[in-house]
């Protein structure tokens, strides 16, 4: 066993890296005009330097209308000018391999924004052109083409096509703001290329892979329908035979990141990437193959509930795809697109969180105080893990979701798109507190896009910085303690825990106890390094805390 080697020019820096995703506009705001910025990102990466993250990832900052909150894309290769210029970027890039961080970029390649120059050009030349060959255009049904060339389904909600004034309609699997490309089409291809080239001559470390599931599409004529609409959602792909669905996780999709690895590899040290494939585990280690994108999002973990069974099997089944694939296991908690672990947890098992997001987190009421409790332990517990650890912004501050935004500030068009039956995604997204006072708790010279509660004063900063206990500092400690006793990327499970306890052993004797159950549990033999709660009166484990213990 060796420990992984995290520097600079190790073209395996990954496999075991802490990585800090970051959502430009709620990181940080240098210009006060209330929107986040790279300027801002720049100014405090000495943040993320402090907490021990080996990179940060950046989700979209390209120029964007923000349908979709950047991930409608007008310019691969520039910057929105609400978040910075070009010089900006590399001034951040720069700063960031100074104090010893990498940089991951989201490229988001399934869809463009309409405004676009493609899609313009597109709706300007007219039905057969080349201009529209970019693109999925198809005529429609019905005695006038008045009908959906299809019944495929939205991800956001209601049909996949838009009608545009020709008659023609577009596919889009997102918002209609969001085309989506044909990669079937060699001059997308060829573009995308010059993307991933454009920003690796930049000096960036890693691209992160958009919805990197649904690129490749059967759109051999006749377009078959699914049949029922649930069967356009990622979560159908269970129930069908793999590769066999229309648009999403199609086999002829391999060949893309195959082509997308030889330029990857062609920098020294390689690029990395890893795929945000909404895919059943088997298939989701097709994409992490080394001659392809290297890892992949395991989603499993994210979506397991709070229980000790479940959590071990998901465990157990990652390492194993992971081993398989010959890439390292994905850990994550939370992202930009879900409810925030430090709410989620607490939430009973089977809750519609759509359903509660909608009553305003009322129905259930969630106990921030138990919630934090959990979602510390959940993070020593990941982070003992062998495999990478994806953090995102603001958890270690421990911030709750923000379930009572009111309608009226929802940027996320999924609230528009469903008819108001769902809110979105806003909740997760709201910026970050950096001091305990001012109009955006040090967010920004002014107030923030969208409101922060006044709870937020109690998780900022300012407010846990050298505090003993807090949420900011037990990660700190973690990342710190973490990065000494990593060895290997395999773990040993022990046998005989009582019921609602983890405990397993990484390669150097280490081993690391979750107690998910209601009762205080005793401690096996060993000096206790870090806990997320503190000890029992009597040395027990007390419920949902989690604790590393020498050998």
């Amino acid at each position: 066993m060796t420990t992984p080697d995290l520097s600079p020019q190790s073209p395996d820096w990954w496999r075991q890296a802490v990585i800090y995703q970051v959502y430009p506009r709620s990181f940080a705001d240098a210009d006060g005009d209330g929107l986040g910025d790279l300027r801002g990102i720049a100014h405090r990466l000495t943040h993320l330097a402090a907490l021990g993250v080996d990179a940060l990832w950046l989700s979209p900052f390209y120029p964007s209308e923000l349908a979709d909150g950047g991930y409608d894309v007008a310019d691969y290769r520039d910057v929105d000018p609400r978040l910075g210029t070009l010089d900006d970027f590399d001034a951040m890039v720069a700063e960031a391999h100074r104090l010893g961080l990498k940089v991951i970029v989201d490229l988001v390649p399934n869809h463009s924004s309409h405004q676009h120059v493609w899609f313009q050009e597109a709706l300007s030349a007219g039905p057969g052109s080349a201009a529209r060959d970019r693109y999925v255009f198809r005529d429609g049904r019905g005695t006038r083409g008045e009908l959906p060339p299809t019944d495929w389904q939205s991800v956001f909600g209601g049909s996949a096509w838009r009608r545009v004034p020709d008659g023609q309609w577009y596919l889009h699997l997102f918002a209609p703001q969001q085309p989506d490309l044909n990669w079937e089409n060699e001059e997308v291809r060829a573009d995308f290329r010059t993307t991933l080239r454009f920003w690796s001559d930049r000096g960036v470390d890693g691209f992160r892979v958009d919805v990197a599931h649904a690129l490749a599409k059967d759109l051999a004529e006749p377009l078959r329908d699914l049949g029922a609409p649930e069967l356009s959602d990622e979560s159908a792909l269970a129930t069908l035979p793999p590769g066999s669905h229309p648009f999403f996780d199609r086999d002829e999709v391999h060949e893309i990141y195959r082509d997308w690895r030889k330029i990857l590899d062609a920098y020294s040290p390689p690029r990395m990437a890893v795929a945000e494939a909404w895919v059943p585990g088997a298939r989701r280690a097709l994409y992490a193959r080394p001659d392809e994108l290297g890892q992949a999002f395991n989603f499993e973990y994210l979506q397991a509930g709070w229980d000790a069974e479940e959590l071990r099997e998901v465990i157990t089944a990652s390492l194993a795809t992971a081993h398989a694939a010959g890439a390292s296991a994905t850990w994550v908690l939370s992202n930009h697109d879900v409810v925030r672990h430090a709410t989620r947890l607490m939430l009973p098992p089977g809750t519609d969180t759509d359903a509660w997001l909608l009553s305003g987190g009322t129905a259930p009421a969630v106990d921030p105080a138990a919630g934090l409790r959990r979602a510390r332990a959940a993070t020593l517990l990941m982070l003992a893990l062998p495999g990478s650890s994806y953090v995102y912004q603001g958890e270690e501050l421990g911030l709750p979701e923000v379930a009572d935004l009111p309608t009226a500030v929802l940027q996320d068009p999924i609230w528009e798109q469903t008819g108001h039956v769902r809110k979105g995604r806003d909740g997760c997204r709201v910026p970050l507190p950096w001091t305990t006072s001012g109009p955006s708790y040090g967010f920004g010279a002014g107030g923030a896009w969208l409101p922060q509660p006044p709870g937020f004063a109690s998780y900022a900063v300012e407010a846990q910085d050298g505090v003993e206990g807090s949420t900011l500092e037990l990660y700190r400690t973690a990342l710190r303690l973490r990065r000494k006793l990593l060895e290997g990327e395999s773990l040993t499970w022990a046998d005989d825990t009582p019921p609602g306890v983890l405990l397993f052993a990484r390669s150097d004797g280490w081993r690391c106890l979750a107690n998910l159950s209601g009762r205080p549990v005793p401690l096996p033999p060993g000096d206790p390094l870090l806990s997320s709660a503190p000890l029992e009166p009597d040395g027990r484990l007390g419920p949902d805390t989690t604790v590393w213990l020498g050998r």
